[in-house]
């Protein structure tokens, strides 16, 4: 009797697995399949998948890298697809695999285009990466002066600081010239404006 028990169990727990397993490997397609859509830039593919009634594809991330549509596009430059996705809902904030967020990389890439379009879709600009740097630190080691412009005009903290201890005005400070000289800019402007550095 057990025995014949044992096995009507294991038959009704294979039969709950195959009947789960079709919508499983459909959302991973679908999620797939729009990754890939987004890769080869196919925007008619990716605007019906997107379209599709309930689709939660938006924010599909790979499998490996934990990168969604927005960490694609900002690896290619591609302020475009950054702003149609954003339009779309994609979350700007979320980090892949190794804790990146697509704000890094265009930061990493001096894509200030990108990295204006995705601070209006709502990314953090003070989010911190593995090692505890900001995208504004990111920028000023870069001395990317258009960069650390953008960041600041848009909330960035120049007094937050990484693992090491270090603030971007820190960083500033040891570098000088014109990266100093827009940190300085930003604090005359939020003085005259009532505003300053600090919690916000």
């Amino acid at each position: 009797m057990t025995r014949v028990w044992q096995a009507a169990m294991a038959a009704i727990a294979l039969a709950a697995m195959a009947a789960g397993t079709p919508a499983a490997a459909q959302n991973f397609s679908e999620g797939f399949q729009f990754l890939k859509a987004v890769k080869d830039r196919d925007g008619t593919e990716v605007t019906d998948a997107l379209d599709k009634p309930g689709s939660t594809v938006i924010n599909a991330r790979d499998l490996a890298t934990g990168e969604t549509a927005l960490h694609i596009v900002a690896q290619r430059r591609d302020a475009v697809w950054i702003r149609f996705l954003a339009q779309r809902g994609a979350n700007p904030n979320v980090r892949d695999r190794n804790g990146v967020t697509p704000l890094t990389i265009a930061v990493n890439l001096g894509h200030v285009e990108g990295a204006e379009a995705l601070l209006n879709a709502g990314a953090r600009p003070d989010e911190r990466g593995g090692a505890g740097e900001t995208p504004l630190m990111i920028a000023t080691h870069r001395r990317d002066t258009a960069m650390v412009r953008l960041l600041l005009s848009k909330g960035a903290d120049p007094q937050q600081t990484d693992a090491s201890g270090r603030s971007a005005r820190e960083i500033a400070e040891a570098q000088g010239g014109a990266i100093l000289a827009e940190f300085d800019a930003a604090a005359r402007a939020g003085v005259a404006n009532g505003a300053g550095y600090g919690p916000r």
